[in-house]
């Protein structure tokens, strides 16, 4: 099987980052903002963001989208 087009991955990181960066922003968004310096908040929305992603969001989403990815 060839690997999906990269402009097919790309909508599919698209899929999982912003709803769960929209999601974590309305759970935390008033504590993130607490963070004052911005390389830090950046930090720890990413130590959040990426593993979710990897581990459940894009294997998720590559299922469900798993006949258009191979088209």
């Amino acid at each position: 099987m060839q690997a999906p087009k990269k402009w097919k991955m790309a909508i599919v990181a698209w899929l999982a980052i912003y709803p769960l960066i929209t999601l974590i922003f309305f759970l935390f968004g008033n504590q993130l903002i607490e963070i004052s310096p911005l390389p830090l908040r950046t930090l720890v929305i990413t130590l959040i963001v990426v593993p979710i992603m990897v581990f459940i969001l894009i294997p998720i989403i590559q299922k469900l989208l798993n006949n258009w990815l191979s088209k």
